[in-house]
């Protein structure tokens, strides 16, 4: 991943990063909190 960083691959990295986001809200979401949801 860090060489999409180096390489410019800064489309790859955007899409990471709003799907890691997606996957945290839909826990907290799903769990009523971060506590109950992302672990």
């Amino acid at each position: 991943m860090s060489a999409g960083y180096a390489g410019g691959g800064g489309g790859f990295a955007l899409i990471v990063v709003l799907f890691i986001l997606l996957i945290i809200v839909g826990t907290a979401y799903a769990g009523g909190g971060f506590g109950g949801g992302y672990c």
